[in-house]
């Protein structure tokens, strides 16, 4: 399995993508929405989309709204990590294109939870 880890912080990438690569994932990782469209763009196959709401160039909104437009990643399950965590933002998300929601702070066991819901794992 293969997952995209699209975040303007570095040390939250590299937390993420620890934790993915612990249950089995190999990662790849953007700094901001127009990074993370290109990359995959240029990867042949994504499993998976992490994607912060708030970053430079283009924010999670912004890339959820880019990559549904495209039938190519209509299906592609993306789970949106941020701190915009009252329930209009999470809605906002969803109706963007987002399947789930991790807010920030997070633990391992949130987005082994999370990709449960999404059909990852077995409960």
């Amino acid at each position: 399995m293969r997952a995209l880890v699209i975040d303007d912080s570095a040390v939250t990438r590299g937390i993420i993508k620890q934790i993915l690569a612990a249950i089995g994932f190999e990662t790849f990782e953007a700094g901001n929405g127009r990074e993370g469209m290109e990359c995959l763009n240029a990867l042949a196959k994504m499993d998976l989309v992490l994607v912060d709401w708030n970053m430079p160039e283009m924010d999670g909104i912004e890339f959820l709204q880019k990559l549904r437009a495209e039938s190519v990643f209509r299906a592609l399950p993306v789970v949106m990590v941020s701190t915009n965590n009252d329930a209009e933002n999470v809605a906002r998300s969803l109706q963007a294109g987002a399947n789930e929601y991790i807010m920030k702070p997070f633990t391992e066991e949130i987005i082994r939870t999370k990709l449960e819901l999404l059909g990852f794992f077995q409960a």
